[in-house]
């Protein structure tokens, strides 16, 4: 935290919908020049904590905090909105040209037209779509228009840039070029953001900080590293990517940093400090775990090392899901070539391994 404390603090919030609590956060904060992600699936609450950060949902209870002045009025309110943009999922753009879109929250702002058309080109140029300015906005493709309408948003220079699933609608390679495009302007202009997404991937492109939604409460928060290896829960976990999820229980502990763990009738070895008897599970990412033909010749410094049979193979993204059955589920992501050179296939028996320090082990809950 930076002297000056938190861009924006919130403090015992809640918001109903038909009465029923649908977010109950004690205390959150956005730091100044951050980008944060709000990671959470449908219906977990990340949207509706983006609307009520951004002052566009009424608090039932609490209180947000910004730069250091609580928002308690109609007044305060509104300056409070006048220095942050918001993106919606679906591109709201007024049937006009581009360029006059990408102008018009400075126009509101009552800038001058030099000035604003002067800072909306300068954004145009920044988002690849200076070559649109004279189009009309109800010409443009979806991808055209999510960049246009993130171009005004930026146009405003906002104390906090708040983007709701920005990506969803729009195609994989339309995605993946807006997504590096963004990502480069928010380093470049040092922007503060919060974008509630439910792609894990996006957010650890994009963020400097995660927090994890789940049912309208905060789950977890942290650095992208932190949250997506060493998950607070069996949620958080699974949300984040660690496919294989086991329960256990501590069979040793040596010197309260290596544990042996029961998993089934299998042992997996593993570093924590939970005492023997406790029950607990055992998280692997599947990037973690490695495939070798199993033959005896092969040799591994991983302290995990299980003979397993394929049971399934399906294309994931850029890699290859492979579901083992070793005694236990067991989740291996591997490339196109490592498939092909180890000639994998249904039904064939491999060699699995981890190292003791890829298993992120964590109590179970009651």
């Amino acid at each position: 935290m930076t002297a000056a404390g938190p861009l924006l603090q919130v403090k015992n919030i809640v918001v109903k919908r038909g009465g029923i609590p649908v977010l109950d956060i004690p205390d959150f904060r956005i730091e100044r020049g951050e980008v944060l992600s709000l990671l959470g699936p449908n219906g977990s609450g990340k949207s509706t904590l983006l609307l009520t950060l951004s002052s566009l949902l009424k608090l039932h209870q609490g209180k947000l905090i910004f730069k250091g002045r609580e928002i308690d009025g109609r007044r305060s309110e509104l300056d409070y909105r006048r220095q942050i943009a918001v993106v919606f999922q679906d591109p709201l753009l007024l049937d006009t040209t581009v360029l006059d879109n990408v102008a018009s929250g400075l126009k509101i702002r009552g800038m001058e037209k030099a000035g604003r058309l002067r800072i909306a080109a300068e954004y145009l140029e920044r988002l690849g779509i200076a070559h649109l300015a004279k189009r009309s906005a109800s010409k443009l493709s979806g991808g055209e228009a999510q960049r246009t309408s993130i171009a005004r948003a930026f146009a405003t220079r906002p104390a906090i840039l708040y983007l709701d699933e920005p990506f969803s609608a729009l195609d994989p390679p339309t995605r993946e070029a807006l997504i590096s495009d963004l990502t480069r302007i928010l380093r470049e202009t040092d922007t503060t953001a919060a974008i509630a997404t439910h792609d894990q991937m996006e957010a650890m492109r994009l963020s400097d900080r995660m927090a994890v939604i789940q049912q309208g409460k905060i789950a977890q928060a942290g650095s992208a590293e932190e949250v997506m290896n060493h998950p607070v829960n069996e949620f958080v976990a699974s949300f984040v990517g660690m496919d294989t999820v086991l329960t256990g229980r501590v069979l040793e502990n040596h010197n309260k940093h290596r544990m042996m763990i029961a998993v089934g009738d299998r042992e997996i070895e593993a570093v924590g400090n939970f005492p023997p008897g406790e029950q607990v599970l055992c998280c692997i990412r599947p990037e973690n775990v490695t495939l070798s033909t199993d033959s005896p010749e092969e040799h591994s410094s991983a302290r995990n090392n299980f003979s397993g049979r394929i049971v399934r193979i399906a294309p994931h993204g850029l890699f290859y899901r492979v579901d083992l059955d070793c005694g236990f589920e067991l989740i291996s992501y591997i490339t196109r070539i490592s498939l092909d050179s180890l000639a994998l296939r249904e039904g064939r028996k491999v060699k699995a391994s981890f190292k003791a320090t890829a298993v992120h082990v964590i109590r179970k809950s009651t």
